[in-house]
């Protein structure tokens, strides 16, 4: 931060809290392309929000909030991101623990191929290309609802081995008491491919995530101050107008009550082995507490004769104990969610609200820059002279 006694370095255009890739981002465009002075804050020790990593005690680069892997189907986000880091070419591929079988996830003819007898598998994948055109993404649930018996008992069979548990685990609710989108996101992959994304843009930065957030906080008109929040800032700090990258409810003193977010604990082992796992990513959707564990090591292709291993165990968001990650997909959070929305839009009319936090929503890392971006370019660029619409989507 700069001196208190210099007080015309303590005036900022903008203030921008949070460090995660939303805030970077918008941080960067202000700086790079408006000619504006940025303030970014973030009350945790680093940069980089939820995508940190940094070497553990072998040396081996650790996601510490979970695996990140960067995929994205947009030109533009992927451009942009090019402009501050090089990729190493990683695909991500899932595997999931089912009937002491390891399957592929998206579960797949390959899935059906090792959990059933030969016959019945053929019949399963035959069946399947006839109804469905190769390489569609069925929802478990269209599955359920087919009129074909073979089909809705493969829905059944996916709903309980591969849905039901790790929903469980990971909401801390039934499957039919969440939003019907989170049922999407469990398909049927008509087909073979193996890899657990299939846009055509997939990797990991070179030097990890934290080095290229670094880079795009670089400009000499962006000051950050981590271990910093916006409540301590003193009275000799102004700034113009703020994008708030946090959660929405806590901007506002949990007026209406907090919003629920499933939270994570993490549990880090070292093995004395190169390789513990087959893939990156083992899911367990079973009645083990924790949902997956992930070996860093194949993110980088590292082969350093130790490895280390994560395991997830989904909890409930303790406000103010630990991190929000998940937003709680049910009706009643999401009209909570509105109130907020609302009330931003009456009473915060020179503060951006951006970013999953800030719009209670799961994002995936280039949705997360595709919206920073395109906030930017309405509310910034495009010249508007107020900030009319506070809570961007």
């Amino acid at each position: 931060m700069p001196s208190e006694d210099d007080e015309s370095a303590m005036h900022y255009d903008w203030l921008v809290v949070g460090a995660g890739l939303s805030g970077a981002t918008f941080a960067e465009r202000l700086a790079a392309d408006a000619n504006q002075r940025v303030l970014v804050v973030d009350r945790r020790p680093h940069v980089a929000g939820n995508v940190f990593d940094s070497p553990d005690h072998t040396g081996l680069l650790i996601h510490r909030y979970g695996p990140h892997i960067f995929h994205t189907r947009s030109e533009q986000v992927w451009a942009y991101l090019n402009r501050f880091t090089k990729w190493h070419p990683y695909v991500h591929r899932v595997q999931a623990e089912i009937n002491n079988t390891m399957v592929p996830l998206p579960f797949n003819l390959n899935s059906i191929e090792r959990l059933f007898d030969t016959n019945e598998a053929a019949r399963l994948c035959a069946t399947l290309l006839r109804e469905f055109p190769e390489g569609t993404k069925v929802p478990v649930l269209r599955l359920l609802e087919h009129s074909d018996r073979a089909l809705a008992d493969l829905g059944e069979f996916v709903y309980q081995n591969v849905f039901l548990h790790y929903t469980v685990k990971q909401w801390g609710y039934r499957p039919e008491e969440l939003d019907r989108s989170v049922t999407g996101r469990v398909p049927v992959l008509v087909g073979r491919d193996n890899r657990y994304f299939q846009d055509p843009h997939q990797g990991t930065p070179l030097h990890g995530y934290t080095a290229m957030v670094q880079r795009m906080l670089e400009h000499p008109s962006i000051t950050v101050a981590t271990e910093t929040d916006q409540s301590a800032l003193g009275s000799n700090v102004t700034w113009d107008r703020c994008v708030f990258t946090g959660p929405i409810d806590e901007y506002f003193g949990m007026e209406y009550g907090a919003l629920p977010y499933r939270s994570l604990r993490f549990e880090h082992r070292t093995l004395q082995v190169d390789r513990a796992q087959p893939v990156a990513q083992v899911n367990y959707p079973d009645q083990r507490p924790y949902t997956r564990s992930v070996e860093h090591a194949h993110f980088s292709d590292a082969h350093l004769g130790v490895t280390t291993v994560t395991r997830e165990f989904p909890m409930a968001h303790i406000p103010g104990e630990t991190e929000p990650y998940y937003p709680v997909p049910t009706e009643e959070s999401h009209q909570a969610y509105r109130r907020y929305a609302e009330h931003a839009q009456k009473f915060a009319p020179d503060t951006l609200f951006v970013g999953r936090l800030a719009h209670y929503r799961y994002y995936d890392m280039d949705q997360a820059v595709n919206h920073a971006l395109h906030a930017y370019q309405r509310h910034v660029r495009d010249g508007a002279p107020q900030l009319l619409s506070t809570v961007t989507g």
